[in-house]
């Protein structure tokens, strides 16, 4: 589909789906967001359903000002995927070993290494500019250096909520690694902190939600912001590359005679701060629940723990800002789906994937989340799929 279009206070609101489908809450969100001053636009993605602060599914792009709340607390969230020279007949039929040492090879939920991942022993992994990353954190928001240990520990951790990492499979029988999180504990602390600081400036006291607080350009909080921002961004990308090298080192320790091979690492960021030039203006995109898709931008786009996923590749559509969406989205909260759904439920929708079947991932069970078929096809002039994937084997914190 192409979007539609809903007038906002100072920018149109430009939906990739059926507004009519967008909750109460969502909805108000969205017209919230068109009502800041510096606003220059605004796109909805197909998963787009109410969040913290902000819209999740939301692309808004402004000039000289950024809303920290409008990032998501996860900064840099986003997916990071690999093929492998795998096929489906190298599989054994009892996937619980392989899924067992995923999970000691990479900690989940609150958990963290003992000792910082040393990267310089991963296969072939990027260390350039790694020890310029680690002091740089001495320049960050002063509420959060005693987190410096914690950091560096949690750094290739997976975290919990939806953050997973799954083995997949696509059309022709190829086998995938994919991988979904963010900076962990960190970068919820540097959100948090930040949105509290803008939170207290003049210019913001008369928005009509006190969670939409900016900073505006060429003022220390947003000098301060920008930095951590930034960094919390690097941290993130890090996370997953960290991740990615530690579940490759399982995948060729478990499949020694196969000699795996990999092809070029697909990773995107889905919540965060791009600085992009859009008719003629210089402006700062922020992306919560969004994908770029630029054209020949590579993604990925999940499904939830049971159904499956998408790799595309951007469109460069200017009206959506060179975004898509960050995967299915949630139709229902994590209180409204534990409710709804029992383990009996979850057994059954993830049948055939090995992964957790018990109460504490209820909330995460696919009859949760939208129909991920239905929103691909309301963002075809978005992205074009360039595999569809399936999971066998999904990791959960």
């Amino acid at each position: 589909m192409s979007y539609v279009e809903v007038p906002g206070a100072k920018v149109p609101i430009r939906m990739w789906t059926d507004p009519s489908m967008i909750d109460d809450g969502a909805m108000r969100q969205l017209h919230n967001v068109a009502t800041l001053p510096w606003i220059q636009g605004l796109a909805v993605m197909p998963d787009v359903h109410y969040g913290k602060g902000a819209t999740v599914g939301s692309v808004i792009a402004m000039r000289g000002a950024v809303c920290p709340a409008a990032v998501g607390v996860d900064i840099g969230c986003g997916m990071s995927a690999v093929k492998t020279s795998l096929t489906a007949n190298d599989l054994p039929g009892d996937l619980s070993r392989l899924r067992s040492k995923i999970e000691q090879a990479i900690p989940v939920g609150r958990g963290m290494h003992r000792d910082e991942v040393d990267p310089s022993r991963l296969f072939q992994f990027p260390t350039a500019g790694w020890d310029d990353f680690w002091s740089r954190f001495d320049g960050i928001a002063e509420s959060v250096k005693f987190r410096h240990e914690r950091a560096q520990k949690q750094m290739g951790t997976l975290g919990s909520g939806n953050h997973f990492v799954e083995f997949c499979l696509d059309e022709s029988g190829a086998v995938w690694l994919m991988l979904h999180s963010g900076s962990r504990n960190i970068g919820k602390e540097l959100a948090e902190y930040h949105i509290g600081e803008a939170q207290k400036l003049p210019h913001n006291q008369g928005l009509v939600d006190r969670d939409l607080a900016v900073f505006v350009a060429d003022t220390p909080q947003m000098a301060a912001y920008r930095n951590d921002l930034f960094w919390a961004q690097e941290y993130a990308k890090y996370n997953r590359a960290i991740m990615m090298a530690l579940f490759q080192e399982v995948v060729r320790r478990e499949f020694r005679k196969a000699k795996v091979t990999f092809d070029p690492v697909i990773s995107c960021h889905h919540n965060y701060v791009a600085e992009e030039r859009y008719e003629g203006m210089d402006l700062l995109v922020t992306r919560k629940g969004a994908i770029r898709a630029g054209s020949g931008d590579f993604g990925i786009i999940p499904g939830s723990m049971g159904t499956g996923s998408y790799i595309v590749k951007g469109l460069g559509n200017e009206a959506s800002f060179n975004s898509a969406s960050h995967g299915a989205g949630r139709k229902m909260s994590r209180s409204a789906a534990k409710r709804r759904f029992s383990t009996r439920d979850l057994e059954e929708q993830t049948r055939g994937v090995e992964c957790r079947k018990d109460s504490g991932v209820v909330d995460e069970i696919p009859g949760a989340y939208k129909p991920i078929e239905k929103v691909m096809e309301q963002q075809r002039d978005l992205v074009e799929v360039v595999a569809k994937l399936k999971q066998v084997i999904c990791v959960k914190g």
